[in-house]
C-alpha cells in the first residue's frame, strides 16, 4: 500500500470527536439539506420535502432507504460505544489484491478501537423473510486475507484483533450462511443484538463495549491486561472459592452479564434482569457524590480449566483457607456476573473505576445450572425477579435433573422459548419471554404440551407411558418438536395471514394455540394409528406433509368465521375457553375426514348441547316473563283502563279470549284459571309492537345495532320472529346452536340485564 493510498483511507475515516458530531445526522431517520429557493422546485420533485423557510434559503429533507437508514444505525451503536475511528459515509473502498490496487470492496461501517478492527456488511428488509447470503459470503471468502493485509498496512505497528461482521434486519439466516460466515471468522449480528446492545449502552454508557467484545471475542486474550490479585481460597458447598478485591475497571474487562432476551437466544446462562437505568443512576450518585461503598461481594464463575493460585510462603495452620496470588483469566468473556451487576456497572461511569475497589466471590467452572441455581439463592425472596423470568430458568436448570417431572419441566420450556426466540419460528416475538413482552405465555404452550400425546405420562421417578414423540431422550424430543411445530406452523400462518398478523388474532392467542398444539398431537395420534406415518422413521418433512390436509379446515374456518363465532370464542376465557378452541378445531376437522373421531369430542359436544340448551330456554322464558310484565306496564300507561282493547290488535286479542277460555275449560283447580294475557306467543307481542310502534314500543325495543336499518318496524322487530322460532322448538330434540346461544344472550344482556342499550336508551 503505497502512501498516497494509505493516506487516502485515513482521510475517509473520523475520530471519536468527529464521530460524536456526526452522531445526530446519523440516527436522524432523514437527510437534510439547505438550498437556494431556485432549487426548490428539483429538490420537490426528487422526493424532497420542505422542513423550514428562511428569508434566502429553504431547509429539505428527505427520507432516508431503508438500507441506509440500517447502516446508519449499525454505525451509530459502535460510535456510542467509543470506537476511536469510524468510516465517514459509504466511500470507504479497501483494497485487497496488492498487485492490483485498484481492486477494492466498499465497507459499509469500519469501526477500530485500541485493540480491535471491524468490518460490519448490512443486510436489510422491509419486512421479516428469509436471508439469502451465499453469494455475498462466497465473495468474501476469497478476499478476507487481502483486506486484513490492507488493515495491517493501515495502522503499522498495532497488534489488533479483527472480525467480520453480518448485520441483519428482518432477515433470518440458514444453517448453510451460518457455517459460511464461521469459514470467514465471522459472526452474525441480527436485530435484537443491535437492540440488545443499544439497550446496554443506554444504561451503562461505552462500558458496553466490554460486553460486545466479550461477546464477538469470547475466550480471546485481552492484551497488556495486568491479571494477578491478592486471594483467600477456601471451600464452600462442595466447591473452591475465591475471595478478593479488585479495581472495577478490570473486572469489567473480563466479566460478562447475560440478561434474559432474544439477543441471546444462544448463549448460556441467560438468567440476568437487565440493569435498570434508574438504579444504575442512584448507585452512581451513591458511589460518587457520597462516598458510597458496597461491602457485600460480587459473585462470579471464572471460565477456566483452572486458575494459577501461587499459594504464599505465610500461612494461618489453624484454618483450612489459604492465601496467595490469583492469576485470572488474561480473556474476554471470562468471568460471568452471577450477582452483583447494578454495583459493578455502578462504577462504570465514576472517577473510582481504578482508584477503587470492590470484593469479588470467584468460583471456577461452575456448570450452568450451578449458576442459575445460585443466582435463584440469591435473589429467591427479591421481588426483582419476576415470575416470567424465573419460568425461562427451568429450561436451564432442570434439564440436567434426575426427575422426570422435572426434565419435562425444562424440555416444554425450552420449546416454548425456542418458538418465541427464533427468526424462522412463526411465533418469534409472539411468546413473552423473560422481559420480553407479547401476546403468548411461556405456561400456556407449557400445559398445551403437556396434556398433549407427544409427551406421554411421566411421574418422578418413572416414564409411566411413553409419548408420540419422547422416548426418554430429551434432545431428540426437543429437536424433533422444535422443528415439527415450525414447519406446521409456517404452513398455518402464510394461509391465514390476516388473521396471524392481527392484533385481534384467534390463532394467535393462548386459547388459539393451546387449541393448534392439541390438534397437531391429536392429527399425528390418527394418523399414527392408520399406519400412515411412523413418527420416529419418518423424515418431518415426510410426516408435516400428511398433517396439511388436516390443517386446510381449520384454515378454511378461520377464513370464514362469522362475527358472531368469532366473538364467541374471543369471550370464551379460562380453561373452559382453551377446551372449547381444542373441540371446535377437533369438529372442523372431522366434517372433512369424517374418520377422524378424537377421544372425548362426541361427548364434549353432547355436554355442550345439553347446556346450550338449558340456558337457551332459560332465557327465553326470562323474556317471555318480561315481555308479559313489561308490554302490560306500557299499554296501561298509555291507554289507562282500555288498554287491552286499544292497544291489542283485534286478531290477535280474540285468539287470546279464545285460548284463555279453551284452556280454563280443561281445569278442575280454579286457582290454576288464566287470562287471555296469559295467552299471547311472542309473534302476538311482536303484532302489539308493530300497532304502537312509534308511539309506544320504538324506542324499547329497537334491538342495539339496528336503529338505522332500513324496512322501517317490520325489519326492526324481525329478532322477535327468530326468538319466537327457538322458542318453538322441542326442548328434548332440538340443539341450540352456539350462535343461536349467541342471540339469546345479547338478547338477555339488553332486555333483562340492561347492560346493552340501543341509541334511544342512553
Amino acid at each position: 500500500m503505497t502512501a498516497d493510498i494509505r493516506i487516502s483511507l485515513l482521510g475517509k475515516l473520523v475520530n471519536h470527536e468527529e464521530a460524536q458530531k456526526l452522531l445526530k445526522e446519523k440516527r436522524n431517520e432523514y437527510f437534510f439539506e439547505t438550498i437556494k429557493p431556485h432549487f426548490q422546485e428539483a429538490y420537490l420533485k426528487d422526493g424532497w420535502i420542505i422542513e423550514k423557510e428562511f428569508k434566502n434559503s429553504i431547509k429539505v429533507k428527505k427520507p432516508k432507504s431503508f438500507d441506509v437508514a440500517f447502516e446508519d444505525e449499525v454505525w451509530s451503536l459502535f460510535a456510542l460505544m467509543g470506537y476511536r475511528f469510524l468510516n465517514r459515509d459509504r466511500k470507504f473502498n479497501l483494497p485487497y489484491d496488492k498487485s492490483e490496487i485498484s481492486l477494492t470492496k466498499q465497507i459499509d461501517v469500519f469501526a477500530k478501537d485500541d485493540e480491535t478492527i471491524l468490518i460490519i456488511e448490512c443486510k436489510s428488509s422491509e419486512t421479516n423473510t428469509r436471508g439469502d447470503f451465499k453469494k455475498d459470503l462466497e465473495s468474501y471468502q476469497g478476499i478476507m486475507d487481502g483486506l486484513r493485509k490492507s488493515l495491517q498496512h493501515l495502522f503499522p505497528n498495532e497488534k489488533l484483533k479483527f472480525k467480520f461482521i453480518l448485520a441483519t434486519r428482518n432477515l433470518s439466516i440458514s444453517d448453510e450462511d451460518l457455517e459460511r460466515l464461521k469459514n470467514i471468522g465471522g459472526l452474525h449480528l441480527n436485530d435484537e443484538n443491535i437492540e440488545y446492545f443499544f439497550e446496554l449502552y443506554s444504561q451503562i454508557g461505552q462500558a458496553s463495549r466490554y460486553q460486545f467484545l466479550g461477546n464477538i471475542f469470547d475466550g480471546q486474550d485481552i492484551p497488556q491486561m495486568e491479571n494477578k490479585v491478592p486471594a483467600v481460597r477456601g471451600k464452600m458447598g462442595g466447591h473452591t472459592y475465591y475471595s478478593f478485591s479488585i479495581e472495577p475497571e478490570k473486572l469489567l474487562k473480563i466479566g460478562y452479564v447475560l440478561h434474559r432476551n432474544r439477543a441471546n437466544v444462544n448463549m448460556m446462562p441467560t438468567y440476568q434482569r437487565l440493569i435498570k437505568k434508574s438504579r444504575l443512576k442512584s448507585v452512581e450518585d451513591f458511589i460518587e457524590n457520597n462516598n458510597g461503598y458496597f461491602p457485600n461481594s460480587i459473585v462470579i464463575s471464572v471460565d477456566a480449566k483452572n486458575c494459577q493460585f501461587d499459594r504464599a510462603d505465610t500461612q494461618v495452620k489453624s484454618t483450612i483457607s489459604d492465601v496467595g496470588i490469583l492469576h485470572l483469566p488474561k480473556k474476554y468473556k471470562s468471568a460471568y456476573i452471577i450477582d452483583g451487576q447494578h454495583r459493578l456497572y455502578g462504577y462504570s461511569n465514576t472517577s473510582y473505576k481504578d482508584t477503587n475497589t470492590i470484593p469479588v466471590v470467584a468460583f471456577v467452572n461452575l456448570s450452568r445450572e450451578e449458576q442459575v441455581k445460585l443466582f435463584m439463592q440469591i435473589n429467591e425472596n427479591q421481588k426483582a425477579v419476576s415470575k416470567d423470568l424465573k419460568e425461562t430458568l427451568k429450561a436451564d436448570l432442570l434439564w440436567t435433573s434426575e426427575r422426570y417431572d422435572e426434565q419435562i419441566d425444562a424440555l416444554t420450556s425450552r420449546i416454548a422459548i425456542t418458538l418465541g426466540e427464533s427468526r424462522n419460528s412463526p411465533l418469534y416475538g409472539k411468546i413473552n419471554i423473560g422481559q420480553d413482552k407479547a401476546e403468548l405465555t411461556i405456561q400456556n404452550i407449557k400445559l398445551a404440551l403437556k396434556r398433549s400425546k407427544f409427551i406421554g405420562k411421566v411421574s418422578k421417578n418413572k416414564i409411566e407411558e411413553l409419548g408420540l414423540v419422547y422416548n426418554g431422550n430429551l434432545d431428540f424430543t426437543f429437536d424433533w418438536l422444535k422443528n415439527f411445530f415450525i414447519k406446521s406452523l409456517d404452513y398455518l400462518a402464510s394461509n391465514i395471514e390476516e388473521d396471524w398478523k392481527s392484533d385481534k388474532s384467534l390463532i394467535v392467542s393462548n386459547n388459539g394455540i393451546y387449541g393448534i398444539i392439541l390438534i397437531l398431537s391429536d392429527v399425528l395420534y390418527h394418523l399414527k394409528q392408520k399406519d400412515i406415518i411412523e413418527i420416529k422413521a419418518n423424515n418431518i418433512n415426510t410426516v408435516v406433509s400428511e398433517i396439511l390436509t388436516y390443517i386446510d379446515p381449520i384454515i378454511n374456518y378461520i377464513k370464514t368465521i362469522d362475527f358472531e363465532e368469532y366473538e364467541s370464542l374471543k369471550k370464551a376465557y379460562g380453561a373452559g375457553g382453551q377446551t372449547k378452541f381444542w373441540r371446535v378445531f377437533q369438529e372442523k376437522i372431522r366434517e372433512t375426514h369424517q374418520n377422524f373421531n378424537p377421544e372425548g369430542l362426541d361427548e364434549y359436544l353432547k355436554k355442550q348441547e345439553r347446556e346450550y340448551n338449558d340456558k337457551a330456554f332459560s332465557i327465553i322464558r326470562e323474556i317471555e316473563t318480561h315481555f308479559k310484565k313489561d308490554f302490560r306496564l306500557k299499554l296501561e300507561e298509555h291507554f289507562g283502563k282500555k288498554w287491552f282493547e286499544k292497544g291489542v290488535p283485534p286478531k290477535i286479542a280474540d285468539k287470546a279470549i279464545v285460548d284463555a277460555l279453551t284452556k280454563n275449560r280443561s281445569l278442575e283447580d280454579d286457582e290454576e284459571e288464566v287470562e287471555h294475557w296469559d295467552c299471547l306467543t311472542i309473534i302476538a307481542y311482536r303484532e302489539i309492537a308493530l300497532k304502537n310502534w312509534q308511539t309506544i314500543f320504538e324506542k324499547e325495543y329497537t334491538k342495539p345495532g339496528e336503529e338505522k336499518i332500513s324496512g322501517g318496524k317490520e325489519e326492526k322487530t324481525k329478532w322477535m320472529v327468530k326468538l319466537e322460532h327457538l322458542r318453538n322448538q322441542n326442548v328434548h330434540s332440538y340443539y341450540v346452536k352456539e350462535e343461536e346461544l349467541s342471540f339469546l344472550e345479547e338478547l338477555n344482556d339488553w332486555l333483562i340485564k340492561k347492560e346493552l342499550k340501543n341509541k334511544f336508551q342512553k
